[in-house]
């Protein structure tokens, strides 16, 4: 089976893979501009992106929005492919970030961990696409309700399966149980439901598969089941290109199957990380938030057991922290480049 391009709205990337955003600081410029490069979609993480900014720790939403401008405006200068952005719906100053990331005239706006009911209107009457991601088509079908309500419909769907990583649209029970539906069957739910739209609205809707594709032989399996696009993260981690740490490469490149866990996240989700010393004295133990960067509304340092800016920001920077990674990390042995990864994945 052959793979096509994807085409979202006006925007044809000539492979159908989106590189999936990591944040803190995981995917900035540097990746995004890589995978654009060679045909595919680049995605910047826009949380808490300002943390190199001098000014982060006592003005970090200042921060962030100059920094979503210096890293959109950095990534413009290295390619002149397609570039997106992921937004978590969940995160404080939400409309504020996402207004920025249009201004700076990005293509595509990524949004999941919560639901991004309030994206249309922020970018109407532009040219910036909208991709929400969902892990049912239960949520699809509310997002999409909710859009037709403003005239608009999503340019993409992402449906992120149980094996993705960082956080996840599941109960932490279905997740250790492993009674979640599998990401193919959650694809061919959100595909016939997106098929009947595109009928009834004479309008073309990919759907994009996202959660622990490791192989082609996981891209054909999926594109059987009817997806049109492949969103593709912790692959890009051992590369050159990606913007993290050195360290943070290498904890993915010596994770083993026992590595990886299930953690609840202070945002009130599970999420999947790798298991170490960050771990174990922080999430299992608990520890003293000292700072609070006021990421998330209604958090508060004196109940939570971490503060997920701080161990993300220590993870990029090497210092161990919290390292968020999607499953099936066995086959990442090696740091490599972008081109390396897309050529294996495309064939």
């Amino acid at each position: 089976m052959e793979l096509k391009e994807l085409k979202i709205g006006n925007l044809t990337a000539a492979i159908p893979i989106i590189q999936g955003g990591m944040g803190i600081g995981v995917s900035l410029s540097g990746l995004a501009a890589a995978v654009a490069n060679e045909g595919g979609i680049g995605t910047i993480s826009g949380v808490q992106i300002g943390f190199r900014e001098p000014d982060f720790a006592v003005n970090p939403v200042e921060a962030n929005l100059r920094a979503i401008g210096k890293e959109i405006k950095k990534a413009r200068e290295k390619t002149k492919g397609i570039l997106a952005i992921n937004i978590m719906a969940a995160i404080s100053n939400y409309e504020l970030y996402v207004k920025k990331a249009v201004e700076e005239k990005i293509d595509l706006i990524v949004s999941g961990a919560g639901l991004p009911l309030s994206l249309p209107k922020l970018v109407e009457g532009t040219s910036t696409k909208i991709a929400p991601i969902v892990s049912s088509a239960k949520a699809a079908g509310i997002i999409i309700r909710s859009y037709l309500k403003n005239k608009r419909l999503p340019d993409a769907v992402i449906v992120e399966g149980p094996l993705a990583g960082g956080h996840l649209g599941f109960k932490m029970n279905e997740i250790l149980e492993e009674k979640c539906a599998s990401l193919k069957e959650i694809v061919k739910e959100v595909k016939e439901l997106i098929t009947g739209i595109e009928k009834e609205h004479g309008v073309t809707i990919p759907v994009i598969a996202a959660g622990g594709i490791r192989t082609k032989e996981d891209i054909m399996g999926l594109q059987e089941a009817g997806a049109d696009g492949f969103q593709i993260a912790s692959l890009f981690v051992s590369t050159i290109e990606c913007d993290a740490h050195e360290n943070f490469k290498l904890a993915y490149v010596n994770a083993e199957k026992s590595d990886e866990m299930i953690i609840k996240s202070p945002v009130g989700m599970p999420a999947r990380a790798i298991r170490n010393k960050f771990i174990t004295d922080s999430v299992e133990n608990g520890c003293v938030v000292s700072k609070c960067y006021k990421c998330m509304p209604n958090c508060n340092p004196a109940t939570i057991p971490y503060c997920i800016s701080s161990g993300l920001i220590d993870a990029v920077e090497g210092r161990g922290g919290l390292i968020f990674s999607g499953a099936n990390l066995e086959v990442i042995n090696k740091i490599t480049t972008v081109k390396e990864v897309i050529s294996r994945l495309i064939g």
